[in-house]
């Protein structure tokens, strides 16, 4: 055994170990795990070519998961995989002239090393690749079904167009209305695209999150119910008269909105469209300035989010319709807040008692009419309160026969009235929208559809898959690539056997992350997405991954897997039973802004700091320059500010034990972890301590046999025994939790407590050691297998990975001896040890005796009180 701790050496041992027994390949009805499944997984990462301090921190909480439950006799499933499809991608490939195929094959060899190098559990024989044809064959397979059943269909969507790369941009890559990488000015395109029907089960989608999610926080599930956002209200139209070119009524007359606040229709001051709405348009052919207006809304945002923050703007069309119940005109405006893909396309302007309204309202001056009320309240045009949109305290006033109605009481009253007039009803809508899958770039999986001249768009048969999407392109930047590459495009029509060509659109990449983690329990199966397997493993017992996708990714797959159920190939409604969202890895940030106000970031690495004497920071210097660089605080790691730390070099000077063990250590798993390099110092440190202790401690421990368990042979063993076991109780109670920081605290006290115990005898030692190792195994896989090893653990008991969790031993934390508090008079003088049990006189007479307490004692006490194993009080 070294004397000394080599990570380096440590590190390649376990690994080749664990390498060469295959240990953590994964096997369904497994003898050797009595208490039968858990699967445990981590959001895939995104191949980008190395890992981040996040990927580190989520995958060590995984790990530290199945190595505890394993030993709890668990058969732990903890896989990886890659979402290998998307748009970074093809800009590295642009960046560097080579197929996207190529940069991600090389970036997934890379990043797999890295996490090899963690010593992390991972089976990776089932590996998955999104991009790898096996994989996303099932994509194809599935959208014919669901094409089948009318669950996909087509239709013209609103999209975020750059007209120079000739592709659709997502939202994020919109900055400040033009594209990210051309900055050419984005325009809203109407294209026809293929839609999911998510909206079908809506519905279930809601009543799931509180009936059937309960072991997900409460954050994420007030996340799925507001993007859902199911509303009551009433839909209704405003007539009018106002004609087209060829004398027809457009829209037969009818402006129709939705609204969840009919109690305020009669405050309704002007009414506003979406720049694409007939009305809009109708008026702009005759108004070149409206012309122009609309021009500049089709460039803003399709985020309804961006809609409550951006700058309202507004235009008069010049035309009116009629309000419903009291017959007056209203004007209609065009508002580049009104989006033509939500509702109608138009709303009702109530600016007394809706924010957005009263901030367009007070820009153009029109008219503002309170028509609620609320107990104790004051109105005032004056700015905008939070009450006045307050439902659940609103009374009608101002309104005529609905004045005193609460909220749902108008509701009803105002719905029967619409009804009544055949221009409305009560409805239920929802904020979330079918899922617009297709997107017209390359790098995604192939949409299996073909254009024939004669039959129009037909589906691929289901026995020519996969469409395979082809390797060796090399994107441009002028559009999607396979619209150029004619032995993709030249195909037959599977109908009529014509020539014709493929569809070029590929998937939304939500796509493959929507199902993925059921791949991995049906590895090679290529009859079907998945086999049994999945019905052993699945739902998943545990998913863990940042709160960045509490919305959109966790709604398509808990929809996908709905879509599969009623498909029959699954047997669960949702598929992640509990989630765990970690916090973000934070770090200093350091910069230099040049006189246009541009920034440059600088890594931390590169910055020395001055200090007070308090060790504060009070400034900083690149050290390439030796000049000034400005503090900027405390931030998310990222690339854009420079903050982030290599886990590679980290792994690599202090090895990859004091990586896990720092980030576990930092802090809780669901919290934000602050980067510390003295940190990072201080649990190398330790890890040398246990090398230490071990090496010390190697032949005691050999004499004793390495007992797991032991009867302590002398009082230093029992006191020894009794302190260890205290805190294995408490840390074993935090480790369910996944409150792994204070594991590691517990780990701390542990090596503490054996490195104090000098006249223990060596089986309670012995003993000792062995708890202290498997508590950290989880944590430290690496160093404790090795220790395992050398001290003989291995030889008497196995592998470590397969040891027994320690259990907690009740006769161990059994006290022969107590120490009570002395008081006199209620005020304590000293203390006293007696033994367990021993009776009132004794103890009486043991407190009398005491030295420190006869001083404050003249004659005979008036009366002695004895709390039994806590105090003795002396009344004098």
């Amino acid at each position: 055994m070294q004397d000394k701790y080599s990570p380096a050496d440590v590190e390649k041992a376990a690994q080749s170990h664990w390498k060469a027994i295959d240990a953590y390949k994964a096997v369904e009805h497994d003898p050797r795990f009595p208490k039968g499944k858990y699967y445990a997984c981590s959001m895939l990462p995104y191949p980008s070519g190395k890992l981040h301090m996040g990927h580190v921190r989520n995958y060590t909480i995984n790990d530290v998961m199945y190595r505890y439950l394993r030993m709890n006799g668990y058969n732990v499933l903890m896989p990886m995989g890659w979402d290998a499809f998307g748009m970074p991608a093809e800009n590295a490939a642009m960046a560097n002239n080579v197929p996207p195929a190529q940069w991600t094959y090389s970036n997934i060899a890379h990043m797999r090393e890295q996490m090899e190098s963690m010593g992390l559990a991972i089976d990776w024989s089932r590996e998955m690749t999104a991009c790898k044809p096996e994989y996303y064959k099932w994509n194809q397979w599935m959208f014919l079904k669901m094409l089948e059943k009318g669950i996909i269909y087509k239709k013209t969507g609103t999209v975020n167009w750059d007209p120079v790369d000739q592709t659709v941009l997502a939202n994020e890559q919109v900055v400040d209305g033009r594209g990210w990488r051309s900055g050419a000015l984005i325009e809203k395109r109407e294209i026809p695209m293929y839609y999911a029907r998510i909206t079908d089960y809506a519905d279930e989608l809601l009543a799931y999150v509180d009936d059937k999610l309960p072991g997900w926080p409460e954050r994420v599930r007030t996340m799925q119910t507001n993007w859902i956002g199911k509303s009551t209200g009433v839909r209704f139209a405003f007539p009018h008269q106002i004609k087209d070119a060829d004398g027809q009524l457009i829209q037969d007359g009818k402006m129709y909105v939705f609204t969840t606040r009919p109690d305020t229709i009669m405050g309704v001051t002007f009414a506003a469209v979406a720049a694409e709405h007939p009305l809009a348009i109708h008026a702009a052919r005759t108004n070149p300035a409206l012309a122009a207006f609309n021009a500049e809304c089709k460039l803003g945002s399709v985020i309804e989010a961006d809609m409550a923050t951006m700058e309202k703007k507004g235009m008069p069309t010049g035309l009116f319709v009629t309000h419903p119940l009291t017959g007056e005109q209203v004007e209609v405006w065009v508002g580049n807040y009104v989006l033509i893909t939500y509702g109608d396309g138009a709303v009702m302007g109530v600016p007394a008692h809706d924010e957005r309204d009263f901030a367009f309202a007070k820009k153009y001056d029109l008219p503002i009419k309170q028509v609620i009320t609320a107990e104790g309240k004051e109105f005032s045009t004056d700015g905008w309160q939070e009450w006045y949109g307050d439902k659940d305290i609103s009374i009608v006033t101002n309104s005529g026969k609905y004045d005193g109605l609460r909220y749902a009481e108008a509701v009803d009253a105002v719905a029967a009235d619409m009804e009544a007039k055949g221009l409305g009803e009560k409805k239920i809508t929802f904020r979330l929208r079918d899922w617009g899958i297709s997107r017209q770039r390359y790098w995604g999986t192939p949409i299996p559809m073909i254009h024939c001249g004669d039959c129009g768009v037909v589906p691929v048969p289901e026995k020519d898959l996969p469409v395979v999407l082809p390797e060796d392109c090399v994107p441009d930047g002028t559009g999607n690539p396979l619209n150029k590459y004619e032995a993709f495009l030249k195909c037959d029509c599977p109908q009529c056997g014509k020539p014709a060509r493929r569809e070029t659109d590929t998937m939304d990449t939500f796509v493959d992350s929507s199902w993925y983690y059921m791949r991995y329990t049906s590895p090679g199966a290529d009859k079907a997405m998945v086999d049994e397997r999945n019905d052993y493993w699945m739902p998943m017992d545990q998913y863990i991954g940042g709160i960045e996708h509490a919305v959109m990714h966790l709604l398509y797959a808990r929809f996908w897997t709905k879509i599969m159920r009623d498909f029959g190939l699954v047997k669960f409604d949702e598929p992640f039973t509990n989630l765990l969202t970690q916090g973000m890895v934070l770090n200093e940030t350091y910069y230099r802004e040049d006189a246009a106000g541009k920034k440059t970031w600088f890594n931390p690495a590169d910055v020395d700091l001055t200090l007070d004497d308090k060790g504060r920071p009070q400034g900083a210097v690149s050290k390439a320059d030796g000049q000034a660089v400005n503090i900027g605080g405390t931030e998310k790691m990222s690339k854009s500010k420079n903050n982030g730390i290599d886990p590679a070099a980290q792994i690599g000077e202090y090895g990859a034990d004091t990586a896990r063990l720092f980030t576990m250590f930092a802090s809780p798993p669901e919290q934000t972890l602050e980067w510390s390099g003295s940190g990072v110092e201080g649990a190398n440190r330790f890890l040398r301590r246990v090398w230490a202790f071990g090496y010390a401690q190697r032949e005691a421990i050999a004499a004793a046999g390495s007992p797991l368990t032991a009867a302590a042979s002398s009082d230093a063993g029992k006191t020894l025994r009794r302190e260890l076991h205290k805190v294995l109780q408490q840390a074993d109670y935090d480790i369910k939790r996944i409150q792994y920081n204070t594991v590691v605290s517990a780990c701390m006290k542990m090596l503490n407590t054996l490195e104090s115990a000098k006249d223990a005898d060596a089986a309670s030692l012995s003993e000792g050691y062995a708890i202290f190792l498997r508590l950290l195994n989880p944590v430290a896989p690496h160093i404790t297998h090795v220790l395992w090893e050398e001290l003989g653990y291995a030889k008497a008991h196995g592998d470590i990975l397969n040891a027994p969790w320690p259990q907690v031993d009740p006769a161990a934390l059994e006290q022969s001896e107590i120490e009570m508090m002395i008081q006199v008079n209620g005020k304590l003088r000293g203390s006293v040890v007696v033994a367990k049990g021993a009776d009132k006189a004794s103890i009486e007479a043991a407190a009398l005796a005491n030295e420190a307490v006869q001083k404050f004692i003249e004659g005979t006490p008036k009366k002695i009180i004895v709390v039994p194993g806590k105090l003795i009080n002396i009344v004098v």
